[in-house]
């Protein structure tokens, strides 16, 4: 397999080893690396099942490479390579989708965050990204995940779940269901959010996990990574999900609740390096919003993770029973804490 595919990205097959690399749970991914020169490449398969249209990903990193190059071409964008037809995909015989990138040397990624200052780099990369592509039309961006981080369409996901889910699951989780709808304004606040003339769409990367920064050997941020997911949005879903992922220590399969905390310094650490980049650019209502970005994403998850147990773990699966209601449970603590220091972070807000 690898032999015809190297071919088609002009790279010797003679010359190169392939190896599995990394910790990404959706595409395949490996390292291509040579004994014989310094050059490296990472090459990743599609994975179909969740990215329906791979060519509207090409397309997408295509037109954000051109423009970044002809506006900022100082910036390290993490884009495809073409093949010898000058495509940014080669197609196998059985329809699998692959690109190869350019390993960036003397980088690495994290899996965890476990500094303030991590935690500081990141979302400066991330606003970063964002605020140098404000002058990019939206528009002309693919939509590669159809209503992904849409609050309004995953509670009313959630709702047919309790309809027409597992009778028995829905029994054993009234009380997380009672509290998840309990939580239901913060759908209202997004409906407001979608009629407001000051939230603007932008060019956002969607899942601003900490594994998706390239961070260099003093841990300086140097860009950011697995752009499948860049489409337009608004800034919460990046602020919500690094607050969602990097306040707490441990992870949203931690079945301990007692486990689970927010770190007060670490969400200062991402309010200062998201606002360092897009200070000037946010609207006084979206810097209203700021707070509300981490209700927004950990509230999604906790309702994605529980609609998925009602209905059968159809979508994410199951790796023990009662997986997803673990980790719904868990996102609702998180939802807890994180409300309870709402006052303390709209006060670290007002002082930024």
């Amino acid at each position: 397999m690898f032999h015809q595919i190297l071919t088609h990205f002009a790279l010797d097959p003679n010359q190169y080893t392939v190896q599995p690399f990394g910790s990404g749970l959706i595409n395949h991914t490996w390292i291509v690396s040579t004994p014989h020169g310094p050059n490296a490449y990472i090459l990743q398969k599609i994975n179909t099942g969740v990215f329906k249209y791979p060519q509207d990903i090409a397309r997408n990193m295509a037109s954000l490479g051109t423009y970044l190059q002809q506006h900022y071409p100082d910036y390290l964008f993490a884009g495809a390579l073409p093949t010898t037809s000058g495509d940014y995909l080669y197609v196998d015989d059985q329809h699998q989708y692959f690109r190869l990138f350019p390993f960036v040397a003397r980088s690495h990624s994290i899996d965890k965050v476990n500094t303030p200052e991590q935690a500081f780099e990141a979302a400066r990369q991330f606003a970063r990204f964002t605020h140098l592509l404000s002058g990019f039309d939206t528009r002309l961006l693919k939509i590669t995940i159809p209503r992904f981080h849409d609050l309004s369409l995953r509670y009313q996901q959630f709702t047919t779940a309790l309809k027409n889910g597992n009778p028995q699951r829905i029994q054993e989780t009234a009380a997380l269901i009672s509290y998840l709808q309990q939580q239901q304004q913060l759908v209202q606040t997004y409906e407001h959010i979608k009629n407001d003339p000051g939230f603007r769409l932008r060019v956002i990367h969607h899942d601003t996990k900490i594994s998706n920064v390239l961070f260099d050997d003093a841990y300086k941020g140097l860009c950011v990574i697995d752009l499948d997911t860049v489409m337009p949005g608004y800034f919460i879903s990046d602020v919500g999900d690094m607050m969602r992922t990097y306040l707490s220590p441990v992870s949203e399969e931690e079945k301990d609740v007692q486990l689970i905390t927010i770190r007060d310094d670490f969400f200062a650490a991402i309010a200062c390096g998201y606002l360092e980049e897009l200070r000037n650019e946010l609207s006084d209502s979206e810097k209203q919003h700021f707070v509300y970005a981490g209700q927004f994403l950990i509230y999604m998850q906790a309702l994605r993770f529980l609609t998925d147990h009602l209905n059968n773990d159809v979508y994410y699966g199951a790796r023990y029973e009662g997986h997803n209601f673990i980790r719904a449970q868990n996102q609702a603590v998180l939802l807890q804490q994180y409300n309870a220091k709402s006052a303390l972070f709209n006060q670290i807000i007002s002082t930024i």
